[in-house]
This record gives C-alpha cells, structure tokens and sequence, in this order.
C-alpha cells in the first residue's frame, strides 16, 4: 500500500515538474535590449564600451529602446545615463548632431551664462538639472532699491563649465549656464546689465507659474513696521486684560475743601 502511494506521488510530481518545463521552453524571450555600460555626462558622443545589451523581460520592454548597440554608436546624450539606463531616442540628440553643450538644448532654446557668487548661487546647489528662479536687485528712475523675480522654472545646463555634477558634493562657483527660450534671454541680458542677479532653488516637480511684482523698500520698511506693531499689540492685550480697571475717581465737589481743627467744610460755608 505504501509502494502504491509512493509511486503516485512520484508520477504526479514528474507531470508537475514536465508541464512547468514544456510551459517555461514555449515561452518566448524578452527583447534585447541596449543599455548603458559606464556614466556617460551629457554632451558626450556614445561609444561602443558605453553600451552593452541586456535581454529584457517582454512585459517591461522600455519604449523607444535600441536592440543593438551599432544604431546607437556616435549618438549624443543629451541628458547624462547611468549604468544599466536603457538608452531611449528621448535622451539622445537628433542623428548627426556634434557634441558638446549644444546638443543637450532642448529645440527653440538658448544657453547663456551669467555670473553668481557663492551666496546668491544657492552654495553650490545649484548642479545641471536643477531648475531655479532668477531675481535682479537694482534701483529704478527715482534710485530706489527693489528687487524682483525676472525669471522663473528655468533649467540649470552647467556649472562652471560642468555638464554634470555629484549632488552629495556641491560645488561652489561663479557663473551658471542657464536654458533660456529667446525672449528670457534677452530679459536675463538686460536684468544682468542693471543689477546684480541671485537664484532661488526650486523643486523640480514645482511648475506654478509666478506673478511678482517685486518688493521695493518701502515695502519691506511698511511691513517690517506692521509687523512690530501687531506684536507689540499682541504684547499688550494679555497684559491689560488680566489687570482690573482703577476705579474712576471721585469728582471733586465745586469749591475748595478747608479742615479747621476736626470741622469740615468747603468754600464760603464754613
């Protein structure tokens, strides 16, 4: 009985293990799949020991990839890849496209420097990727200072000249290379010729729309002075509230009070 249950169980487990290799062997494999091999910065021309080609599973096959490496050879990054990144058409400039700062401008765009220093370049947080906020501190017609957002969301390109940068090791320099739409060009040009310019580090996933119309010292003054007065307000109105009112004082008959020995009497009516 023992040997007859034994036996069953053995040949349900050779079907088991038959049916699970005839289902793995008819199932088709992935698609090949070119991904990057080492870092490559963008701007950098791809090469062959850039590349190497993984078998990707069918289920996640990535959009836009490239099953051999020989289709990609020559291409630009325009964004910079890591190891084991499938290498997208989205990421690469155009076919024919020489490298170098250019090939990373995304169509209709600029790129133009401007000088910072270690303070107003957000202490070197500010690294290629990053998107900023540009403002001009100046004086108008009247020389009163103000300060303004001119800029707003645009792209960081490079540092230095860096088109890539370690985010855990900020770097300190003096000028940043921003991607501008002409228009914002010619407005940073002429904010840059007026005053000095600072960034304002944003979240990259941060797309509102600004509408400043800039802070003058009058402003800042006016406010800075309601603010002490509502603190000084705030200051004083536990204080009264918890102090009992004096009692109002007694009015004063008409006429002048006189004491003569232990007689009381005022005015002419003593």
């Amino acid at each position: 009985m023992l040997i007859s249950i034994a036996l069953l169980v053995g040949a349900i487990a050779v079907f088991l293990v038959a049916r699970w290799v005839g289902v793995g062997g008819s199932s088709k494999a992935g698609p090949r799949v070119v991904v990057a091999a080492s870092i490559v910065d963008a701007g950098m021309p791809l090469a062959a020991n850039n590349l190497r080609v993984l078998q990707w599973p069918s289920q996640t096959a990535p959009q836009g990839g490239f099953d051999s490496p020989e289709k990609v050879v020559g291409r630009v990054a325009r964004q910079s890849l890591v190891p084991g990144e499938p290498i997208l058409e989205s990421r690469l400039a155009p076919v024919n496209v020489k490298g170098g700062l250019s090939a990373t401008l995304e169509p209709g765009k600029r790129a133009i420097t401007v000088r910072v220093n270690d303070v107003i370049g957000v202490a070197g947080f500010a690294l290629p990727g990053s998107y900023v906020d540009v403002l001009v501190s100046a004086r108008d017609a009247r020389n009163e200072p103000f300060s303004k957002i001119v800029l707003d969301r645009v792209k960081v390109l490079a540092v230095a000249q860096e088109t890539a940068a370690d985010p855990a090791k900020p770097k300190v320099v003096n000028a940043v290379t921003l991607e501008l739409t002409p228009a914002e060009s010619e407005r940073l040009d002429l904010a840059r010729s007026v005053g000095s310019l600072s960034l304002a580090l944003r979240n990259e996933l941060d797309r509102a729309q600004l509408t400043s119309a800039g802070t003058r010292l009058d402003d800042l003054m006016h406010e800075t002075a309601h603010a002490a007065g509502s603190d000084l307000k705030a200051a004083a109105t536990p204080a009264a509230a918890g102090t009992r009112s004096a009692p109002a004082a007694r009015q004063a008959p008409s006429g002048v009070e006189e004491y003569r020995g232990i007689q009381r009497g005022i005015g002419s009516e003593l």
